[in-house]
């Protein structure tokens, strides 16, 4: 393969603490890895080499949490939402419908398309649970067809109970636990459970959690969405990789959070599209938690694919600082992950990087809506180059 050089970079965000920022700075992708990054004016011969006039440069965005396995379209239920409807986790079963009903092109094609436009807004690395299905053989299919898009497959079978299982919850329980995860397992990373309010409690998700466990998956929880609860405790008990959305913490929580490996991803397109409260970053940050930020795309309560927008809410409704939001959307994020080849650049990393047209990653908040990213590099290959 052949090595490119990219200078002419006007500031290098690398979130790398021993390079930090670097000005007037440059870097060479040697494959699908970089293999040096340092001042322009030292930077090695290369085989090819593109000037990026003066733009930023930052990681590609690391999306820890997305649904995008789904058919269907729930725009009138937002549209009710913001006529005064209160959000609740009912208007899944609608997907659920319509996904069961698709054939496994259309999903592929549609989840394909998400994320087409998710490179396009500077993404690079994107989880995709399932959730859409639950039934064993669409679930199953669900986790088949995000293989095929990403190595960061999260098996949410616990995602509501689905219609068929209504006050039989211990039977979709003990379903999700046995023979679901057993059809998912070998095309998932992770297993995740919705624990909260009108969805799963706290014993019926350490179930389910356990289980995946004992088959080799890493754990993520989705908790404390709609009201204060256990769920981020027990995230924090059973060392999962990360507690996702976090709107309702106690003192505690945050405590908790601060104390452990255990990621808090934040979602401010759900509470965006919901009209609920934003989780207090600040609070988080301040105790000294991991935060991380992510598109929560799905079609019903945060139907966007773009961080730079996410970023912009975290840094206008949330107390996060430019730095802290671009952070909690990059190394956060892979955090999230738990992986440490994406989300940074440095010597050893994927070249997963984004060329801003700005001169810096603060005009992600100080012009939202703006459409800036220049260009996008996935494992080393252009895919939106500077001027197409």
């Amino acid at each position: 393969m052949s090595t490119t050089a990219l200078t002419g970079i006007g500031l290098l965000v690398t979130h790398d603490p021993e390079l930090g920022e670097l000005p007037d700075a440059a870097l060479v992708i040697d494959d699908d890895r970089i293999v040096w990054v340092g001042p322009a004016a030292e930077v090695p011969d290369a085989d090819e080499s593109s000037d990026l006039d003066g733009r930023c440069v930052i990681p590609g965005f690391v999306d820890s949490h997305t649904h995008l396995v789904f058919a269907g379209d729930r725009a009138a239920e937002f549209e009710a939402r913001m006529s005064g409807q209160p959000y609740t986790a009912g208007g899944i079963r609608s997907t659920v419908a319509a996904t069961r009903a698709a054939t496994d092109e259309d999903l592929t094609s549609h989840a394909a398309g998400l994320i087409a436009e998710m490179l396009a807004s500077g993404t690079t690395t994107t989880e995709i649970k399932t959730g859409y299905g639950l039934s064993t053989v669409d679930e199953e299919r669900s986790a088949h067809v995000a293989s095929r898009l990403s190595g960061d497959v999260t098996f949410l079978g616990a995602h509501v109970v689905p219609p068929e299982y209504a006050d039989r919850t211990d039977d979709y329980v003990a379903l999700v636990a046995g023979p679901m995860l057993e059809a998912c397992a070998p095309y998932c990373r992770w297993i995740d459970v919705f624990c909260d309010r009108d969805a799963f409690d706290v014993d019926q998700a350490r179930t389910i959690l356990t289980a995946g466990a004992a088959r080799g998956l890493g754990l993520r929880v989705h908790a404390n969405q709609l009201a204060n609860g256990p769920a981020v405790q027990l995230a924090v008990e059973l060392a999962a990789a990360s507690a996702d959305h976090c709107t309702h913490l106690s003192d505690a929580d945050i405590d908790a959070l601060a104390g452990s490996p255990t990621v808090a991803t934040l979602l401010p397109g759900a509470e965006f599209s919901t009209r609920s409260p934003y989780p207090d970053a600040r609070r988080l940050l301040d105790a000294g938690a991991t935060v991380a930020l992510a598109t929560d795309c799905n079609p019903g309560s945060s139907y966007t694919s773009n961080m730079a927008f996410c970023i912009a809410l975290a840094v206008r409704e949330m107390g996060m600082t430019p730095a802290e939001a671009l952070w909690a959307a990059t190394t956060g994020g892979a955090r999230a992950l738990r992986r440490d080849d994406v989300g940074v650049i440095m010597v050893g990393a994927r070249a997963d990087l984004v060329a801003l047209q700005a001169p810096s990653p603060v005009h992600l908040a100080y012009r939202p809506g703006v459409p800036l990213i220049a260009a996008t590099w996935k494992g080393g290959q252009p895919i939106t180059a500077i001027g197409g």
